[in-house]
């Protein structure tokens, strides 16, 4: 066998156990569409190596920062220092995000996702290994955020290296830009897509023979299973659909067998997938009723932006009935009141819309859209009070308070919290009296203090989030901790959000 015969052999070789291999992410469902770095081919005459497995090799081009340092938010934006991780290690910082609750209040997943975009100095003992580039990446993606982990890619450049780009190409594949992720794929040949990509790939470009060719040659090699083998076929050759479900088990399927399935006329329903699935329903492509349901899954975990649910909640006329046509007909009717000033009508259509909202877990969207103008119609009565504890979970929060409040210690003490005078009021309950207490504080709690001077504000933040979920189950010392470290660092928007969203929504207080 020649040089050439040599190089090739190698190259088929060390694709084969990469595109076995399972996916080496914290995330079980990423594409395992990128083969890893590969062995260089022998020199003609040279010895021939023993394995073909991928050796493992760690470049970081000259004078690229590393990808730890990346971020989206600059100190001048976030009010948190460049030296955010201090001496913690890359794997205390994953530790501590590994910790936090799956549901946290929305004002403390705005902070998470801050300290997972924020431009940082790189933690210590950082290599070229990305390692807490590639988690807060993931974090993104099990948040829901694809746009945010995108752009984080894009800033880092997504085809540096092989974990870089699968996470990109995945985001590609979920909001239907993968024509654009193929074409990035195609210039880079380093990249070394493994055989189901480069067919996916070859296929979305035109190149149907190239694609059969090259799964003839998968299928040569014996890399892929019966029923990775079944499905690149019918997506290659849809005539050969006979009618016969496709064997394997979908139920969990990746980003990029999804879409074949898709293609193949076997889609797999998004509500049983990571919530980063339900992006996939929001292209054009889909129905109304589709879109309406992701699109409320994912403004629920607040990875969707509160207009963009409403505006397809205002797309057209509900044609049937039901929960999520109720909702969609009851934010209509709000919306129709409000373009025309009605407050009447606004005050007859508001306890029904924000008690369906809440049942659907919506409450804090609804809030961020309509709460600041809901407050400025005037209304009278229960409506009035009901505007009010809306305008409070609204980014207007502090100017909605400083208008004339209503009548009640809870009423007076949610405004007190609001201005940040709650040394002005009694608090109602206990968990207001929590509230309360991190507010009276007089700088941070020690074991926070201590916990940031060895490792960092950011290591810190995560344990009050941490803190603060957990004193919502029951332990309000965890929330009155909580707020008075956010006040030290510098973060009272965040405190007195999180404080009124405990109190109004959870209705504790």
């Amino acid at each position: 066998m020649g040089a050439k015969g040599w190089a090739v052999a190698a190259w088929l070789a060390a694709l084969a156990p990469a595109a076995a291999e399972s996916p080496l992410s914290a995330i079980d469902w990423l594409s395992n569409s990128v083969a890893a770095p590969q062995p260089a081919a022998p020199a003609p005459g040279g010895a021939v190596t023993e394995s073909a497995a991928p050796r493992a090799i760690a470049v970081t081009p000259l004078g690229q920062p590393s990808g730890d340092a990346v971020g989206l938010l600059p100190p001048s934006a976030t009010g948190l220092p460049r030296a955010l991780w201090g001496r913690a290690a890359p794997e205390a910082i994953l530790a501590r995000l590994d910790a936090l609750p799956k549901d946290l209040p929305p004002a403390l997943r705005s902070l998470l996702a801050t300290l997972l975009l924020a431009e940082a100095n790189p933690p210590l003992g950082t290599g070229g290994e990305d390692t807490l580039l590639l988690a807060r990446v993931d974090r993104l993606l099990q948040m829901g955020k694809l746009d945010q982990a995108a752009a984080l890619l894009d800033r880092a450049g997504p085809e540096a290296t092989p974990e870089r780009f699968r996470r990109y190409f995945d985001i590609a594949l979920l909001q239907g830009f993968e024509t654009q992720a193929c074409g990035r794929m195609r210039a880079r040949p380093e990249i070394s897509p493994t055989y189901p990509a480069r067919i996916f790939c070859l296929a979305r470009g035109g190149d149907w023979p190239a694609a059969a060719v090259t799964l003839e040659t998968a299928e040569a090699l014996g890399i892929l299973s019966d029923a990775e083998d079944a499905l690149l076929a019918r997506f290659l050759e849809p005539e050969l659909d006979d009618g016969t479900p496709l064997s394997g088990d979908w139920r969990a399927p990746s980003p990029l067998v999804f879409r074949m399935l898709e293609a193949v006329g076997e889609p797999v329903p998004t509500n049983t997938l990571p919530l980063a699935f339900a992006w996939a329903d929001l292209r054009p492509t889909r129905g109304w009723k589709a879109q309406l349901d992701a699109a409320e899954r994912l403004a629920r975990q607040g990875a969707l932006a509160p207009n963009r649910l409403v505006g397809l909640y205002l797309r057209q006329k509900p044609s049937a009935s039901g929960t999520v046509w109720e909702r969609a007909a009851q934010v209509q009717a709000l919306q129709e009141a409000l373009a025309r000033g009605r407050a009447g009508a606004v005050a007859r259509t508001l306890p029904g819309v924000w008690a369906a909202m809440q049942r659907a877990g919506l409450s804090h969207a609804f809030s961020e859209h309509y709460g600041a103008e809901l407050t400025r119609l005037g209304l009278d009565g229960p409506a009035a009070e009901l505007a009010y504890e809306i305008g409070l979970m609204s980014p207007s929060y502090a100017s909605v308070a400083r208008r004339a409040a209503p009548e009640g210690r809870t009423a007076q003490f949610l405004a007190a919290v609001a201005t940040g005078t709650v040394e002005t009021r009694i608090a109602p309950g206990d968990m207001s009296s929590a509230v309360r207490a991190g507010f009276m504080a007089e700088g941070a709690p020690a074991p926070l203090t201590r916990l940031a001077q060895a490792e960092g504000v950011g290591v810190a933040l995560l344990r009050a989030i941490t803190l603060f979920a957990e004193g919502v189950e029951g332990d309000p010392d965890g929330v009155s901790d909580a707020i008075a470290y956010l006040r030290a660092a510098g973060l009272e928007d965040v405190a007195r959000r999180a404080a009124l969203e405990l109190l109004i929504t959870a209705g504790k207080a």
